[in-house]
C-alpha cells in the first residue's frame, strides 16, 4: 500500500473513530482531512505559473541578472587561466635563462578577475531580491484569494472539512511554497543559464574534453530520476499527515476541557502520535531520499574530474591547450557539475511546491456558492414565506427533509419542534441557502430564492444560533458585528434590550472588556445575551431563532422572551425550539418528525389533539406539576 493510501486510510479510521466516540461529524471536533495523491504534477505546476505570471515582468528582470551573473561568472576562470598561462611560462622562461614572470601583466589578471566576481556577485544579489519579493508576493497573493475564497465558500464545505486542514493550508502550504519557490526559483535560474554559459566556454577550449564532460548528464538523469521517483511519494505524504496533525491539534484543543473531563488525556496522546509517528516516517524518508542527491552527484562530479585531469595532460604534453587551459577547464567542469546538482535539489523542492501547490489549488478551486445576476429587489418583498413539497438530503440517497410543504405569512412567529434529527435545524439552512434544495422550492413573497442574490437574501434575517459565535474583541465591537456602522448609544440600547447591559457594566472596562480568541472569559449564558443584542441591533426583517434561550437560567430567559416578543412583532420570525414554554404564544407550531409535518397548529390547538405536541409538552412540565 502506498504512503498515499496509508495517509488516507488512517484519516479515515480516525474519522470513523471520532464518529464511534461520540463527536458532532460537522463540529469542528470532529472532522479530519483526506489528503489524496495530487492527480497531476504537470497541471499543478502550470497552474503555478500561470497564478505567477503577474509576475511575468520581475521574473524576466530576474532572468536577465542570472544572466548577468553567470556571463561574468563564466568569464572568470578563463581570464584567471590567462595568469596561471603566464606565470607557468614566465617560470619556464626563467628557468630556461630567456626571461622571466611579467608581474604586471599578472597584477592587471587578478584586478580584472577581481572586478568580474564582484559584478556576478552584484548580479546575483539583486537578482535574489527580485525573486525574494516574487516569491513573497506570491504568498501574499495566495493568502488574500483563500481569504476571499473562504468568504465565497458554502457552510458545508466547513462541515466536511477540518479547521485545522484550511489552516495548514493557508500557514504550512503557503509557507512552504513561499520558502521553495524563492529557493527553486534562483536555483532554477542559475543552474540554467550556467550550465549553457559553461558548456558553450568548454567547448571553445576543447571539444573532446567537452564531450567527456558531457557524459555527466545521463548519468546524473538516471541517478536523479531514481531517486525522485522514490521520494516523490514521500513528500505529498509528508504534507498530508501534516495537515492531519494540525486538524488534531485544533481539535484537541478547542475541547480541550471535554478531553479532560472524560480523562481522555492519554488516547488523545496516542493519536497524537500515531500521526506524528506517520509524518516523522514520511518526512525521514523524504528528506533522507532527497539528501542522498548531493553525494551521488559529488561523486558524478569527481570521476568527471578524474576524466578531465586525464585527457588534459595528454592533450597538454602533446601541446594541444596550455596549462592554464587544464586549470581553467577543471574549475568549468565544477561548475558545470555543481549546477547538475542543484537542478537534483530543485526537483525534491519542486516536489514539495507541487504538494503543497496542490492543496492550495484545490482549496480555491472548491465550488463556490452560486452567483446569480438577480433583479429581485428584496426591500420590495413582503415576508410571505412559502415551502412547497421540499425534499433534502446531505447525501442526495439519504432524504432528511422529505416532503415539507408550509406557508408563513409576513409577521408570523412560526416554531418548529420535534425530536432531534427531525431536520428542524437544517430548514434554516435551507432558508439560508447554506444549502439548496434538492427538491421543491422555497419561496419569499412568491420568488424562489434560488432567483434572489444571496447577500440580499441573507440581509433578510438576523440569527441567534444555539452555537454561539464571539471574536476576539471589545464587548462593544461584537455587539456591532450586527450593525457596523451603529453608534455607541445604539449598542447600549440593544444590550439593554437583551438584558445584557446589567453584566456588561459589572465587567473591568464594561463595553470596552475584550473578549478572548474562545470567549472562555465570559459565561456561556452571557455569550448567549451577547448575540442576541447583536440580533437586535442588525434590526433585520425577519429573525431566526435556534434554541436562542438554551443557555439561560429561567429567570433571564423570561426576561429575554419579553425582549424577543418585542423584537418580534411585524417581523417573520423562524423558532427552534425544546423548551416548549417560550413558543406557546408562537402563531404556527409545526412538529416535525423524519423530515415531515406530522402535526401543525397553535399552543392551544396541538394540546387539544392531545398527540405528539401534546405528549411532548406534557413530559416537560409534569414534574412541576
Amino acid at each position: 500500500m502506498s504512503e498515499y493510501d496509508e495517509a488516507q486510510e488512517r484519516q479515515l479510521e480516525q474519522t470513523a473513530q471520532r464518529k464511534r466516540r461520540g463527536y458532532r461529524p460537522g463540529g469542528p471536533a470532529g472532522r479530519m482531512i483526506a489528503t489524496e495523491k495530487p492527480r497531476d504534477f504537470k497541471g499543478t505546476v502550470g497552474k503555478l505559473i500561470r497564478f505567477m505570471g503577474r509576475f511575468k515582468l520581475a521574473v524576466f528582470a530576474a532572468l536577465i541578472f542570472a544572466i548577468g551573473s553567470t556571463v561574468f561568472n563564466v568569464i572568470g576562470p578563463k581570464v584567471l587561466s590567462t595568469a596561471t598561462t603566464e606565470l607557468f611560462e614566465g617560470l619556464v622562461a626563467k628557468v630556461q635563462g630567456t626571461g622571466g614572470i611579467d608581474f604586471d601583466v599578472i597584477w592587471g589578471i587578478l584586478v580584472t578577475t577581481l572586478v568580474i566576481y564582484l559584478a556576478s556577485a552584484a548580479c546575483q544579489f539583486v537578482q535574489g531580491l527580485i525573486l525574494t519579493y516574487v516569491s513573497q508576493k506570491t504568498c501574499y497573493e495566495f493568502r488574500r484569494e483563500i481569504s476571499e475564497k473562504i468568504d465565497r465558500l458554502p457552510v458545508g464545505y466547513f462541515e466536511r472539512t477540518s479547521t485545522g486542514d484550511t489552516l495548514s493550508r493557508i500557514t504550512n502550504d503557503v509557507d512552504t511554497l513561499g520558502q521553495s519557490l524563492n529557493q527553486g526559483i534562483s536555483e532554477l535560474l542559475r543552474s540554467v543559464v550556467t550550465i549553457v554559459g559553461v558548456l558553450a566556454v568548454m567547448l571553445t577550449i576543447n571539444i573532446p574534453m567537452t564531450l567527456v564532460t558531457l557524459l555527466i548528464v545521463p548519468v546524473s538523469i538516471v541517478f536523479i530520476r531514481l531517486i525522485v521517483s522514490r521520494s516523490q511519494k514521500h513528500f505529498y505524504a509528508q504534507q498530508a499527515n501534516l495537515g492531519a496533525i494540525d486538524g488534531q491539534i485544533e481539535e484537541t484543543f478547542s475541547g480541550h476541557a471535554i478531553v479532560k473531563a472524560f480523562g481522555r488525556e492519554q488516547a488523545a496522546v496516542d493519536e497524537f502520535n500515531a500521526t506524528n509517528e506517520k509524518l516523522y516516517e514520511s518526512a525521514w524518508k523524504s528528506q533522507f531520499l532527497s539528501g542522498l542527491m548531493r553525494p551521488v552527484m559529488d561523486v558524478i562530479g569527481n570521476l568527471g574530474y578524474v576524466a578531465v585531469a586525464i585527457l588534459g595532460s595528454v592533450f597538454a604534453v602533446q601541446g594541444i591547450i596550455t596549462v592554464g587551459d587544464i586549470q581553467a577547464f577543471i574549475q568549468y567542469v565544477k561548475n558545470f557539475t555543481q549546477p547538475i546538482t542543484q537542478l537534483a535539489q530543485v526537483s525534491n523542492v519542486l516536489q514539495q511546491t507541487a504538494a503543497a501547490a496542490e492543496r492550495v489549488f484545490e482549496f480555491l478551486e472548491a465550488e463556490e456558492e452560486p452567483v446569480e445576476e438577480s433583479d429581485v429587489n428584496t426591500d420590495e418583498l413582503s415576508c410571505d414565506v412559502e415551502f412547497d413539497h421540499v425534499r433534502f438530503g446531505y447525501d442526495p440517497e439519504k432524504a432528511i427533509i422529505k416532503d415539507f410543504s408550509a406557508k408563513v405569512e409576513e409577521g408570523q412567529t412560526v416554531a418548529f419542534v420535534g425530536p432531534t434529527g427531525a431536520g428542524k435545524t437544517t430548514l434554516v439552512k435551507l432558508l439560508m441557502r447554506f444549502y439548496e434544495v434538492g427538491e421543491g422550492s422555497i419561496r419569499i413573497d412568491g420568488h424562489d430564492i434560488r432567483d434572489v442574490d444571496l447577500d440580499d437574501l441573507r440581509d433578510l434575517f438576523a440569527m441567534v444560533l444555539q452555537d454561539t459565535w464571539l471574536f476576539n474583541g471589545s464587548i462593544r465591537e461584537n455587539i456591532r458585528y450586527g450593525k457596523l456602522d451603529a453608534t455607541d448609544e445604539e449598542v447600549e440600547e440593544a444590550a439593554k434590550a437583551a438584558f445584557a447591559h446589567w453584566f456588561i457594566t459589572t465587567l473591568p472596562g464594561g463595553y470596552d472588556f475584550e473578549i478572548n480568541e474562545d470567549a472562555s472569559n465570559i459565561s456561556q449564558g452571557q455569550r448567549q445575551l451577547l448575540t442576541i443584542a447583536r440580533a437586535i441591533l442588525a434590526d433585520r426583517r425577519m429573525l431566526i431563532l435556534d434554541e436562542a434561550t438554551s443557555s439561560v437560567d429561567t429567570r433571564t430567559e423570561a426576561l429575554i422572551q419579553q425582549a424577543m416578543d418585542n423584537l418580534m412583532k411585524g417581523r417573520t420570525s423562524f423558532v427552534i425550539a425544546h423548551r416548549l414554554s417560550t413558543i406557546r404564544d408562537a402563531d404556527l407550531i409545526l412538529y416535525m418528525q423524519d423530515g415531515d409535518i406530522v402535526e401543525q397548529g397553535t399552543h392551544e390547538e396541538l394540546l387539544a389533539k392531545d398527540g405528539y405536541y401534546a405528549k411532548l409538552y406534557n413530559s416537560q412540565f409534569e414534574k412541576l406539576e
